[in-house]
């Protein structure tokens, strides 16, 4: 057991790198978290790391992303546990949405699938032209999401690529599978170099134990679970588990401060559409191995790839499953 001097230490590092990094304020959040579902062991490092993506031993096939819901509703969301990265993306209302990117592996089933986001157009772009499957779109947005650079399956223009589920209530009872989804997409194309290393871990580090971003009505966390070599995922405080039983986490974790602003798009509720700007550069925290760095962003355009660095130097990420947490830079971060 940590002395509380050497406790205060890894404390102060930890919360030194996220002031670094642009945090308006850092509380600390300590104690035991629960995991439920199941924790797979730990996998064994790939002799080659073949995926852009996830620098998993596969090579990367043609990438679709799938928009899914990710409220109290949707959950056990499917299909998560097979995506190479996970996006998490602010919405209206303070919620977020998630946006998996599959590429190495097709789950059978994905979903629920949701509606897309202006901020999906930037984002999106450097992966080249990505299969994007999604349901609905407000009415103004739809020109600019049919000019972008995606092969669009959406359930709106094929039906007969979704189906719903009688146990759950509409809108979070759409699923697919994702090989039939892809098989769809006419033009869709393997993902670009979207600006991933994988490697050694940089020098130095602050170890630490957990980690939470929140939104105004939303948050996700990860803790580092030494058993499984991964960060286990919660959604809202709740442990996340796929609808398969699966506890979902990431071997990397990556919290991108965004200038997040309102866009011109509201939904029939009233609530703006935020727009979470991925071009430019920024502050961010890398989170693997048990241990924090903070890091800078940069994207010089929307079809070029996002450049991690730590102390100047490329980061290197874990290969394995990505998160990335678009988060407000003036939104707080607590680390643990």
């Amino acid at each position: 057991m940590r002395t509380p001097t050497a406790l205060r230490r890894s404390l102060l590092a930890v919360a030194l790198g996220c002031a670094l990094a642009g945090c308006s304020a850092l509380p600390v959040e300590l104690g035991a978290a629960s995991s439920p579902g199941r924790e797979a062991a730990a996998p064994a490092a790939p002799a080659k790391q073949a995926s852009v993506l996830s620098g998993r031993a596969k090579a990367d096939g043609r990438t679709l992303v799938v928009k899914i819901d990710n409220t109290a509703a949707a959950r056990p969301q499917a299909g998560l546990e097979d995506a190479d990265v996970v996006y998490v993306e602010p919405v209206e209302g303070g919620l977020t949405r998630l946006a998996a990117v599959f590429s190495t592996k097709l789950p059978r089933v994905v979903g629920p699938v949701r509606s897309a986001r202006i901020s999906d157009v930037e984002l999106f772009a450097q992966y080249g032209r990505p299969a994007f499957a999604y349901s609905g779109a407000q009415k103004k947005f739809l020109p600019t999401l049919r000019s972008a650079s995606l092969a669009l399956v959406s359930a709106d223009d094929d039906p007969s690529l979704y189906y719903r589920r009688s146990s759950r209530p509409a809108p979070y009872n759409l699923f697919a599978n994702a090989r039939t989804l892809l098989a769809a997409a006419d033009g869709a194309t393997k993902a670009s170099d979207i600006g991933f290393r994988f490697g050694k871990p940089p020098v130095g580090g602050a170890r630490a134990r957990s980690v939470r971003a929140t939104w105004r009505a939303a948050s996700t966390g990860f803790t580092w679970s030494a058993k499984t070599k991964r960060w286990l995922a919660t959604t809202d405080g709740t442990p996340a588990v796929s609808a398969a039983g699966a506890r979902l986490g990431a071997t990397t974790v990556l919290v991108q401060y965004v200038d997040e602003t309102d866009s011109v798009y509201v939904d029939k509720n009233g609530s703006v559409t935020p727009y979470a700007h991925t071009v430019g550069r920024g502050s961010g925290l890398l989170l693997r191995g048990g241990k924090a760095w903070k890091a800078e962003w940069s994207r010089s355009s929307a079809a070029s790839g996002t450049r991690w660095t730590v102390g100047g130097e490329t980061a290197r990420f874990a290969a394995g499953q990505v998160w990335v947490l678009l988060v407000d830079k003036d939104r707080p971060l607590r680390l643990g």
